[in-house]
């Protein structure tokens, strides 16, 4: 028995790909198994190949595997981009109708011709067929038919349980076909056990926008954009349970504007885009930092420049989240590094704009928003909301009656006491042009000294006060190398550390999590334990590795792994790739 195995369902958008890896997947969690999920799509609605590889696992992992075990081929062209990765004695099972074959040069692979398009015909429509494909890997696995029945029953019970039946039916036709020509369960494809225990299984944008309910977020406006339209089409279905609402805008510049809007009349509001959108942006979240109001945007990566790659990773946003608005103005970019950071750091973004009254981006990368996780059950006691300085709901001080409020006091701290639009004794005038303590328009250049220095201490509190800036596995004093990335390549990189250090290396790693304002102490204390740091991450500039940098130095020890095609990293890139950079220092170690 098999402690962990991949399977990859793959062929033309339309054909019900995404519904079959979701019904497998589904299946497998209430299992009880670990699940990871990638799934690769064309930048169109329909037609183009499409393909989700899923690993599943008894225990938990977060990153594709290197090979796959199962290829499961809707038409040739799946078989032609995929086979490649079937590991010696892999299985496929095509789809009889296209007459499939097998390409050149294939490692020994086991190949079942399997009628799934002639079987769902028979039961009625050949949309059945994915659930024909599902019958067909689960007697390869060993899954009973039944483990199916409360899913199918959850999709299709609403249409009644004629509809019910015949999908089980085809998931059983699948299941008895194969089984007729394996002649029985193949061993070596049976999954140990699982511990059925109560975990979630969603995607990282589901996590964001269940963290900003949480986070009491009552108005998102937003305009469509992949990978970040999750996050919208989930708030459309919740906040009205709440009191809230989402509006889809013309544009970007409308949604974060709106945003902005609703965050100076008091109420917790956000929007969510990717790089093109953010490009958008920009002029209005420098509105936000000279009037000091606290807005959440998340930042979604995909390929670029322009419209580039919709539907593939990149990390490319950095320089433009750090350094894209016009002038000096103060923000915070939080990078998450998995779907529970997911959760609790949209929680925590809230907080932070709120805190400082400053613009907070939260980034995330295509894999990360869009790669579907089995994760543990968000523990919603450690949801705190902190407003700041919001005086909304207290009595101010009587004011002469043409004093104004100081909205913008000059403070130790760089945060000044904000009010509401309406609040007694709060009226204060407010302008996108600099401004004294009470907002009215100056360009005295005391008071612009004064106002700039006011606004870029609150990112002293932040740095003071954010929790983990870095999450560290780094277990050596004096490591070999220190291993550092970003967002969604955690789980590739823990993986990769493995193997390194079986190879005798001694290796640490870092996942930063706050990328402006740069946590300095912590990334420098990591970097002097270790000979030699590569920084791991999508795009073709070093983006990340240059930030490092220009913070904490060190270019001397300081190397890059980058990759920029659109697929994400494998375990097996990142460990040769490390492996070969470290080979010509003195860090190479006798396997013990």
């Amino acid at each position: 028995m098999i402690s962990q195995l991949s399977w990859k369902v793959g062929g033309q958008q339309g054909e019900g790909i995404e519904s079959t890896g979701e019904i497998f997947s589904m299946a497998m969690n209430r299992m009880g198994y670990h699940l990871y999920s990638y799934r690769h799509f064309s930048s169109r609605i329909k037609g183009g190949h499409t393909n989700n590889k899923i690993r599943v696992s008894t225990k938990p992992m977060r990153a594709i595997s290197d090979d796959l075990d199962i290829l499961v081929a809707f038409d040739q062209e799946t078989i032609d981009f995929n086979a490649h990765e079937l590991r010696e004695g892999g299985i496929i099972i095509a789809d009889a109708k296209f007459n499939p074959k097998l390409p050149d040069g294939l490692p020994s692979v086991r190949f079942y011709t399997v009628p799934l398009t002639e079987i769902a015909d028979e039961l009625g429509t050949s949309l059945m067929k994915n659930m024909v494909s599902i019958g067909a890997s689960s007697a390869i696995l060993g899954v009973p038919v039944e483990s199916y029945r409360a899913i199918v029953e959850d999709m299709f019970l609403r249409k009644g349980e004629k509809v019910v039946e015949k999908n089980m039916e085809a998931i059983r036709r699948g299941f008895d076909y194969v089984t007729e020509l394996t002649g029985g369960q193949l061993p070596e494809f049976q999954l140990e056990k699982a511990n059925p225990q109560k975990q979630l299984f969603l995607i990282g944008n589901d996590a964001i926008a269940l963290g900003a309910v949480a986070a009491g977020c009552r108005f998102m406006p937003a305009y469509p954009i992949t990978p970040a339209s999750e996050i919208m089409e989930y708030l459309i279905k919740k906040l009205p349970k709440f009191g809230g609402t989402v509006i889809q805008t013309e544009d970007e510049i409308a949604a974060v504007t709106m945003a902005i809007g609703a965050n100076f009349a008091g109420a917790r509001a956000m929007t969510a885009s990717a790089g093109p959108g953010l490009s958008l942006m920009m002029e209005a979240i420098g509105l936000a930092g000279i009037t000091e109001t606290p807005v959440v945007i998340v930042d979604t990566q995909r390929g670029g420049p322009s419209t580039g790659m919709p539907t593939k990773i990149e990390q490319s946003d950095v320089n433009a989240m750090i350094y894209g608005t016009h002038g000096d103005v103060p923000k915070v970019v939080i990078a998450p590094s998995s779907v529970e950071e997911c959760f609790y750091d949209t929680v925590e973004a809230f907080n932070i704009a709120e805190e400082y009254q400053l613009p907070v981006i939260l980034m995330t990368d295509l894999t990360l928003s869009l790669g579907k996780q089995t994760v543990t059950p968000f523990d919603y006691n450690k949801v705190e909301i902190r407003r700041g300085k919001l005086l909304a709901g207290q009595e101010l001080p009587e004011k002469e009656q043409n004093d104004l409020f100081k909205r913008y006091e000059v403070t130790e701290d760089g945060v000044s006491p904000r009010v509401i639009p309406g609040q007694k004794y709060g009226l204060h005038h407010v302008t996108g042009v600099e401004h004294a303590e009470t907002g009215r328009p100056s360009e005295d250049a005391t008071n612009r000294k004064q106002q700039m220095e006011k606004r870029m201490r609150k990112l002293n509190g932040v740095l003071a006060n954010f929790k983990n800036p870095v999450v560290a596995d780094a277990p050596h004093d004096d490591a070999d190398v220190l291993v550092i990335g970003i967002n969604s390549t955690i789980g590739t990189i823990q993986e990769a550390k493995g193997r390194l250090e079986q190879d005798g290396l001694k290796v640490n790693h870092a996942q930063i999590r706050l990328l402006h304002p740069f946590p300095v102490d912590e990334v420098k204390a990591l970097m002097d334990k270790a000979k030699q740091v590569i920084v791991v991450e999508h795009n073709i500039q070093a983006q990340v590795t240059n930030l490092i940098k220009q913070n904490v130095g060190g270019a001397d020890k300081i190397q890059s792994v980058l990759k920029y095609d659109g697929n994400p990293f494998l375990p097996k890139e990142i460990y040769a790739q490390v492996k070969e950079l470290t080979k010509h220092g003195n860090y190479e170690r006798v396997s013990q």
